[in-house]
Order: C-alpha cells, then structure tokens, then sequence
C-alpha cells in the first residue's frame, strides 16, 4: 500500500474516533467520496493499525444503530419548517 494511503487511513480514523463523525461527515471534511472513506477505514486500516481500525468500527456501529433516529429527527425538523412552526 502507497504511504499516502496509509496516511489518509490513519487521518481519516482519527477524526472519527475523536469527533464520533458519521461516514459523510468524514468525507465532506477530507473532501473525498463516502466509499473511499468506507474503504479506508474498514479495510485498509486493518492492515496498517488493527487498534485503530477496531476503535472506528466501534464509533461506525453506534453511528448505524441511530441510523434510523438521525433520519427521523431531520425528517421532522423538514416538515416543520415547511409548515411555518
């Protein structure tokens, strides 16, 4: 694997773990798309830094199991505004 790679995978955990950042919000800060960032962080990271990469699949599975309430949240917050409340 490239250095620069290595690099990005370690970058890119870092910033999950210490901001508890969603996919998305991981790549719109680096500037990359969504599945080089899932990329990355589950398969590349385990080749450079296990650790790391078991930390990062802790903070992805919290993330996908409120999943479902984020999305509700955002939905409500749409319908109110569109309603003028």
């Amino acid at each position: 694997m490239k250095d620069y790679i290595e690099e990005r995978c370690a970058l890119l955990a870092g910033y999950i773990v210490e901001r508890k950042a969603t996919v998305r919000q991981a790549a719109k800060h680096f500037g990359i798309s969504k599945s080089t960032v899932h990329k990355d962080v589950t398969d590349r990271l385990l080749q450079v830094n296990p650790g790391l990469a078991a930390q990062v699949r802790t903070v992805l599975d919290t993330n996908k199991s409120e999943r479902h309430i984020r999305g509700g949240l955002a939905t409500r917050e749409k319908y109110l505004h569109q309603r003028g409340v």
